[in-house]
């Protein structure tokens, strides 16, 4: 960090960090908020119009109007914004931060398997999330047009189409270049939602009063069964909340604390109360209350900045997928994938290109099936509120075993959400024939996949280092039988540094020959986001020139083995690349069916372990000096 001027006049650098806070704040309403800010496009309309309808009357409108605003106030302000923000590992926030901090809060055993699979499967959920809104985002801008005049119909679904293919394809050249505009789009968006709330709430102003907590309980007193059910549509407003968590990391808790209480909560709200206030006036337009709030002069523009920034939150959500791929990939979860760096500048921003036509191809699906933004409503929420819910759960375990919270504050303090998400998730519950069973069944099946790959490394890695002759017996046989010797380094990739490596032994047996140096070499991921420099290495010298190396990364971080070696000089171990050769093993894996894992699963991690990407491109190699060694592996 730079040193302040001692020649600048007093308060420039107080002006600096205010101007520095002022461009994360902006930055933080473009990509965060994008998915829970185009929410007013779709929620009150699918309230009124939805398979479970709210019957129109004032008493009905000041009812769901009240419920949106403590729903954002419980579960966003409250649950994400001053309480689950707190609850960061090492400033990063998120599903797989949270697990790790919880795992860290319990000893190794059942609860901690339990934890570990809330966990991985909240952030499969995030996959199914993920395929839904860009579908249903762009789809309900699009529809404006339909607002306009019903000749744009038959065009609807052929636009959207359009748009959501070039975002995914727009994928391939990162999001950097586009980025800078992301934040000052989404401050128009809502700064056009507040004005567009405050003309809608002079045709009614007393439909300020919907913030009084009683039209909440009074709607759930006289119409039980009606306001459950209702909460199924309510959610919508508050899909995304999430998010402010999960992009922690990138801006910090104070921006995003920040433009959330001056900027999007407000205009959110305002745009709630001017749609109802407009329903109020005039019950026939709730057919599409957003966009008949709009003056008839500037719809086309609206549709035109609707679609804009349904795109952007469609690309918070898709970047979203390539970092929690590449997390789940540095904790064990998924087999190596190609992923590309976007940007020279911002190390995590990442293109997994078989995961975004994976999305792509699920999106079109949706769209294709379900045709319109009120049907994927149907399947929209329950991704969300089991996601909610799980967060509260891990939270408590953090509070309670890593925080010390005594036992009765923690259950009253959590107990209070926790209700909140069951009473959401219960009633998206109802969606799940509808269309709900679309996210928990993408939630599964990609569940299933990381289980199945964190359960066959496992034991794979376990019968390796069974069969694996340790160093402290390999090592003095060499003194007996002294092989030849060759110039040059020799870096053997393993996963247990107390082993032979079978690489170096095929080596060893079929060209007859050492290097003069041979480095065992080991990456860890730790479960923190990132490791600091003087904790990256550790490193000791054994006899006949052998080394051992482990390498920590944190889970947030991109493995980079050339330039951690580099940093092996000042420990008295400089490398020469030009005269070092990586060894890599490629087992082949033949099923003998003694694994213990099902036979079906067992089949699957073999075919996902034939896929998995190149080792070399993952820890980033040079292809040139990579010497690969097969073997076959019975599993």
């Amino acid at each position: 960090m730079a040193e302040p001027d001692p020649k600048a006049p007093a308060g420039a650098t107080t002006q600096a960090h205010k101007a520095g806070m002022t461009g994360l704040v902006v930055s933080a309403i473009g990509v965060v908020y994008g998915d829970i800010g185009t929410s007013p496009l779709y929620t009150l309309k699918e309230v009124f119009n939805g398979e479970h309808a709210v019957p129109v009357t004032p008493e009905n409108v000041y009812g769901i109007l009240s419920l949106v605003f403590w729903a954002l106030m419980l579960v966003v302000s409250a649950k994400y914004v001053l309480f689950i923000m707190r609850a960061d590992n090492n400033g990063e926030g998120g599903i797989m931060a949270l697990t790790s901090l919880a795992l860290r809060a319990v000893k190794p055993g059942r609860q901690a398997w339990w934890l570990s699979t809330l966990g991985v499967f909240g952030a499969a959920l995030f996959y199914g999330d993920g395929m839904i809104t860009p579908a249903i985002s762009v789809l309900s801008a699009v529809e404006g047009l339909e607002v306009a005049t019903p000749a744009f119909r038959p065009f609807v679904l052929p636009i959207a189409l359009v748009l959501l293919v070039g975002l995914f394809v727009m994928q391939r050249r990162g999001t950097g270049s586009v980025g800078a505009i992301f934040g000052p789009v989404m401050l128009s968006w809502f700064a056009v939602l507040a004005l567009l709330g405050v003309g809608g709430i002079r045709l009614h102003p007393e439909i300020l009063g919907a913030l009084n907590p009683y039209w909440a309980l009074h709607f759930f007193a006289t119409q039980p069964l009606v306001a459950w059910l209702a909460l199924g549509a309510v959610v919508l407003a508050i899909t995304g909340g999430e998010a402010l968590y999960a992009d922690m990391g990138h801006f910090g808790r104070r921006p995003i604390k920040l433009s959330w209480f001056l900027v999007v909560f407000p205009a959110l709200y305002l745009n709630y109360l001017g749609q109802g206030a407009l329903i109020l006036d005039h019950p026939a337009k709730v057919s599409s209350p957003f966009f008949l709030l709009v003056p008839d002069w500037f719809l086309y523009p609206m549709v035109a900045l609707s679609a804009l920034a349904t795109i952007i939150a469609s690309q918070a959500v898709i970047s979203g997928a390539f970092s929690l791929t590449r997390q789940a990939i540095q904790l064990g979860y998924a087999p190596r994938m190609m992923m590309v760096h976007t940007s020279e500048r911002e190390i995590g921003q990442v293109y997994v290109p078989g995961v975004n036509w994976m999305l792509l191809g699920a999106v079109i699906a949706l769209v294709i099936g379900f045709r319109s933004s009120s049907a994927l409503a149907s399947a929209y929420g329950i991704a969300v509120t089991l996601t909610m819910l799980i967060d509260t759960v891990l939270v408590l375990v953090v509070v309670h075993s890593l925080w010390h919270w005594r036992a009765v504050k923690s259950l009253v303090f959590i107990g209070v959400f926790i209700t909140v998400d069951i009473a959401f998730f219960s009633a998206t519950m109802v969606k799940v024939l509808a269309g709900g069973w679309f996210p928990l069944l993408i939630g599964a099946l990609i569940f299933t996949v990381l289980t199945t790959w964190k359960r066959g490394r496992g034991v794979l890695n376990e019968r390796v280092r069974v069969e694996t002759m340790g160093l402290d017996i390999f090592i003095p046989s060499l003194f007996n039988d002294p092989p030849p010797r060759v110039t040059g380094t020799a870096v053997f990739l393993t996963p247990w540094l107390e082993g032979v490596p079978r690489a170096l032994l095929h080596n060893l047996y079929h060209n007859k020959v050492l290097h003069e140096r041979v480095v065992l070499l080991k990456v860890e991921t730790a479960d923190i986001p990132r490791v600091a420099d003087a904790q990256r290495l550790e490193i000791e010298a054994l006899d006949y020139g052998f080394w051992r190396v482990l390498v920590r990364y944190g889970f947030k971080e991109d493995p980079d083995i050339p330039a951690a070696l580099a940093q092996c000089a000042a420990r008295g171990l400089a490398f020469e690349m030009m005269d070092t050769s990586f060894f890599v093993g490629r087992e082949t894996l033949v099923s003998r069916h003694s694994s213990g894992m099902a036979p079906w699963r067992e089949k699957l991690f073999i075919v996902l372990f034939r896929n998995a990407g190149s080792i070399a491109d993952y820890f980033c190699i040079p292809d040139n000096r990579v010497v690969e060694l097969g073997a076959q592996v019975e599993f």
